[in-house]
């Protein structure tokens, strides 16, 4: 009897157990398809005549196919130029914010000076502040600033728009500029304290060895506590990247002339006043996701790296 007990009371954890697995993925199957149904139907709606896209009842399948809406929304704007722009921008606001967050975190987390961690509590403080109330004061710093240095250098360089051959570089600085683009997203409170709380997890010892070898505090940063930090510099690269590949509200005050537009910019021109061109705009809007994806895709294996590290530290 206390067999057959003891083996009931198992075959019953088992079944709650089949029950719960059973439970839990239907859950987050549902939730799954949830957030996939909105991208098949952009995909659909991307392949779509404009007069099929709002028939009732909807057609998940397009019929006929027109592929040729992704050569049009190419064709509609200057989509080639605005890929420049915003791989160019991304690349270098991810670069440069990734390397001003990490020296700065290696200072906060590793070096000790009079008022450092009211400085970093005060630093942290700025992520408090809403984008909105800095953007006006920003963009009018940009604005008068070629106007500053064209009358201490008595020229007007700093103001003149710049060529390569046929193409639009823009100003050197201010409105319709590179600079003005990517100035703004080089530096990051939120990267200095993602960074700075992994770096305080790296072992002392380390830099102690190093400096009894003989190396500075910047042979320390770059030789040890940069190799050991991928995976949360991978983290950052990734966020930042896709945070500059999907602005949307600076570059659209910032810049007045097409060529010096974004991507986003460019995408949201395919919504009118008074008309949408919904084909266009999801196929345009596809082409825009594709480089997310790749970088995601590419850091997908730094994220499985830091969570594992995270879980051996616990």
């Amino acid at each position: 009897m206390k067999s057959l007990t003891v083996k009931e009371s198992k075959a019953r954890k088992k079944r709650k157990t089949v029950l719960k697995k059973i439970f839990l993925y239907t859950l987050l199957a549902f939730f799954g398809i949830t957030m996939v149904i909105p991208f098949l139907w952009t995909i659909s709606t991307s392949l779509k005549a404009p007069g099929n896209i709002f028939t009732y009842p909807p057609s998940w399948i397009p019929n006929p196919v027109r592929w040729i809406n992704y050569l049009e929304a190419w064709r509609a704007v200057p989509f080639g130029r605005g890929y420049i722009n915003s791989l160019f921008i991304a690349i270098v606001v991810t670069v440069g914010q990734v390397l001003t967050s990490a020296l700065a975190a290696y200072g906060f987390a590793r070096l000790s000076f009079p008022g450092r961690d009211k400085l970093f509590f005060g630093y942290l403080g700025t992520m408090m502040i809403p984008g909105a109330v800095t953007t006006i004061p920003v963009f009018i710093l940009f604005k008068k600033l070629p106007e500053v240095l064209n009358w201490i250098f008595h020229t007007g360089f700093w103001s003149t728009p710049q060529y390569l051959g046929p193409y639009l570089l823009g100003n050197p600085i201010g409105i319709d500029s590179f600079f003005a683009l990517i100035a703004p997203g080089l530096f990051s409170a939120y990267g200095t304290f993602l960074l700075r709380q992994f770096f305080m997890g790296i072992p002392g010892d380390l830099e102690d060895a190093a400096r009894i070898d003989g190396s500075s505090h910047f042979g320390t940063f770059f030789r040890i506590i940069l190799p050991l930090s991928k995976p949360a510099l991978a983290t950052l690269a990734i966020f930042t990247f896709m945070g500059s590949w999907r602005n949307f509200l600076w570059p659209l005050i910032i810049t007045n002339s097409m060529q010096m537009k974004t991507i986003p910019v460019m995408i949201a021109s395919f919504q009118g006043l008074y008309t949408t061109d919904w084909n266009l705009l999801m196929a345009a809007s596809l082409i825009a996701l594709v480089p997310m994806l790749i970088v995601f895709i590419v850091g997908q294996r730094f994220f499985v790296e830091g969570i594992r590290l995270g879980a051996i530290k616990g």
